[in-house]
């Protein structure tokens, strides 16, 4: 392909992407979301499917997503999805003990710590001008909207149909993203809406090494000349709080699902899945072959089947520490003075006797409307590559859709009878 194909194609791409008004077939209803144009984005990825959310900036735990809504060429009504998604803290404890930061409610993402963006940080989307958060809010261009490609969103073979067929489709998120620097770290918070209903939730570290944390080798890494200059290790252990709102009605129920071996078939052992409904607050921890959904009593798809999204864990080291930051997942009844992981008790607006999501949870509440506290933590050995500028470094974790639609919300023409098993004969994987 030439440049000039090239470049047109990505003219293309990027005036698809990022336009406001699609063509009608695509354009889907707007939907209920109560902020101004300022604070909404509103975007049409090249499948068709489009994002309706509200954004702000917090002065500690910086950018916030409110009422999220989706919809796809296929599915063209908006659906609401979620209440709210944000940050709840990032502990960061050094391995000599001697050095310990609370980095959202001793220093905040928000406010002045919120990056001015420049460079390369937007390259190829759109800069946002948003409130910093702080004590003084000023109007800055902090917030990053753009569309990138995510790769094969799917591919089918088809040798049953009419005449052998290839069904193939790249797939595109939607990413929000905001830069924060605290110390000589910065971070990224960083959402990605894919077109197929997954919503990514990370969190990137990058900037340097700090000078002031060097130690021994007992608790550190050797970095520079020789094994003289150790630099210390220590973890990332990030929350995230986790509001849904399926389809506006609220009232999700929690259900764990296990798979454990049952005896053997005739070729291999047979597995058996159960689940169970999570009616009282409390804080679980992952296992092999476990993973969490929220459901929605009321809401169901064209099938009928319960509108849900799954947790879908990353990578993750448990920092053993604290409390708080053993458990991977903690379930609490919505209480809006609840909300932080930790350090609750140094908020004027609220202050309680429950500090982090321990006590939240403690009095084991019925489960009316639950809030999701997601820990994921990550053990940063430094490395020679670390220096400078540090290399990105990611941590996070999915919520992926079940049963949201009745089908991929990306079904290809010539595929919208595949739904169940047709012919009623078994199939192979």
């Amino acid at each position: 392909m030439t440049y000039r194909k090239i470049a047109a194609a990505v003219a293309l791409l990027t005036s698809a992407v990022l336009s406001l008004t699609a063509p009608a077939a695509a354009q889907a209803a707007p939907a209920a979301t109560p902020c101004g144009a300022s604070a909404m984005v509103k975007e049409t990825l090249p499948n068709g499917t489009t994002w309706q959310l509200c954004w702000r900036i917090n002065d500690k735990a910086g950018l916030v997503l409110d009422h999220v809504f989706v919809a796809t060429k296929r599915y063209p009504e908006p659906v609401q999805v979620l209440d709210s998604i944000r940050l709840a803290q990032l502990n960061v404890p050094y391995d000599t003990g001697d050095t310990e930061y609370n980095d959202l409610t001793a220093i905040g993402l928000g406010s002045y710590g919120l990056e001015t963006l420049t460079g390369d940080d937007c390259k190829g989307g759109s800069i946002r001008l948003g409130s910093d958060g702080g004590s003084d809010p000023q109007q800055r261009k902090v917030l990053c909207v753009s569309a990138e490609p995510r790769g094969l969103a799917y591919r089918l073979h088809d040798y049953e149909g009419p005449e052998e067929k290839v069904y193939s489709q790249q797939g595109h998120d939607l990413v929000l993203r905001t830069v924060s620097k605290l110390g000589w770290y910065e971070y990224v918070t960083e959402y990605r809406l894919h077109d197929d209903g997954q919503i990514s939730a990370r969190l990137g570290a990058t900037g340097d090494l700090a000078p002031s944390e060097y130690s021994t080798a007992d608790n550190g890494w050797p970095l520079g000349k020789a094994a003289k200059d150790y630099s210390t290790m220590h973890y990332h252990n990030a929350f995230w709080r986790v509001d849904f709102n399926i389809a506006g009605k609220g009232g999700e129920k929690v259900e764990q699902f296990d798979t454990t071996t049952s005896g053997r078939g005739s070729m291999t052992a047979a597995l058996k899945t159960t689940h169970k409904t999570i009616a009282n607050e409390g804080t679980f921890s992952a296992a092999n072959q476990r993973f969490w959904r929220i459901v929605s009593p009321t809401s169901k798809n064209a099938d009928g089947h319960q509108r849900s999204y799954e947790l879908a864990r990353g990578a993750s080291d448990r920092y053993e520490g604290h409390p708080e930051t053993k458990p991977d997942v903690t379930f609490s009844q919505k209480n809006a003075c609840e909300k932080w992981a930790s350090d609750n008790a140094a908020d004027p607006e609220c202050p309680l006797d429950s500090v982090t999501v321990i006590d939240f949870v403690k009095n084991k509440e019925k489960l009316a409307d639950p809030v999701m506290w997601v820990r994921v933590g990550f053990h940063h050995v430094p490395r020679d590559e670390d220096q400078s500028p540090m290399p990105m470094h990611w941590q996070g974790f999915d919520l992926v859709p079940r049963d949201f639609t009745e089908m991929n919300p990306l079904t290809p023409a010539g595929r919208e009878g595949a739904n169940g098993n047709q012919s009623g004969e078994g199939s192979q994987g």
